[in-house]
């Protein structure tokens, strides 16, 4: 079984939070990628560059000034922290922005009612499944951030959990793949505030059945719709899970 982790802003942000899930994502077994955003470090940065972040409907609008500071921070600062980090606790890591190896190459996404600038949208055709099965074929573990490339020389800055699903699709198709999120909560909860009403797996009927009664919390919605997407094209599974049960079975899996 090929494990596909994304981890987010949450754990970027907290550097104890984040060296323990890297001990623990180190432990496990069999071959694994690990895909990262940036957190709340970009605006941070921006700010203190005097650079006002734009954000629309929780999307950043990434002009050039903008794209210099993530790419750095992102396949710079970041990524690199999280691999020597690993290589520290025994994992072989090599750590990848999309125009590395030409892993994964985007489209400028089209200016509709918003212009987002260089931001990348990928498609089915985007991510180099090759490369990336050399890579765990021979121990070695991908850490990718949310960079990406035309293959025209152009970066995209482009979004960590859109990258976490294509590679899962595209692996899919020569392995066993298991999608994980990392978030902030155990999994899917009845009642969002309280741990004890985890559902540990939801199959596509139970989920329209959740989000009908009104039990699933609107923010989730549009992360299980992906799954479920996901699950379609191929995956085997997708859990959600908090960073410090990655490696128990304490998280909702989506069959």
């Amino acid at each position: 079984m090929l494990k596909i982790i994304k981890i987010g802003g949450g754990i970027i942000d907290n550097e104890i939070e984040l060296e323990q899930f890297l001990k623990t994502f180190s432990t496990i077994e069999g071959p694994k990628i690990l895909i990262h955003g940036g957190g709340k470090g970009a605006s941070k940065l921006l700010n203190q560059l005097g650079i006002e972040p734009k954000m629309v409907d929780g999307r950043r609008i990434t002009d050039k000034p903008t794209l210099d500071v993530v790419t750095g921070l992102y396949a710079g600062n970041i990524n690199k922290l999280i691999v020597s980090k690993l290589q520290q606790f025994g994992c072989n890591a090599l750590g990848l922005s999309g125009a590395d190896g030409n892993a994964i190459k985007g489209k400028k996404r089209p200016v509709k009612s918003i212009d987002y600038g260089f931001v990348g949208d990928l498609d089915n055709e985007s991510v180099n499944k090759d490369l990336f099965q050399l890579l765990i074929d021979n121990n070695i573990t991908p850490i990718v951030c949310a960079i990406t490339h035309d293959g025209n020389g152009q970066l995209f800055n482009t979004n960590a959990d859109t990258i976490a699903s294509t590679i899962a699709v595209a692996m899919s198709k020569q392995n066993d793949v298991e999608l994980n999120f990392v978030f902030d909560k155990i999994g899917v909860l009845r009642d969002v505030n309280n741990d004890e009403t985890l559902i540990p797996e939801i199959n596509e009927t139970l989920y329209l059945q959740l989000k009908e009664e009104g039990v699933i919390f609107e923010g989730m919605i549009p992360k299980l719709d992906n799954s479920f997407n996901v699950i379609n094209a191929g995956v085997k599974n997708v859990c959600l899970v908090h960073a410090r049960n990655i490696n128990s079975d304490i998280k909702t899996i989506l069959c």
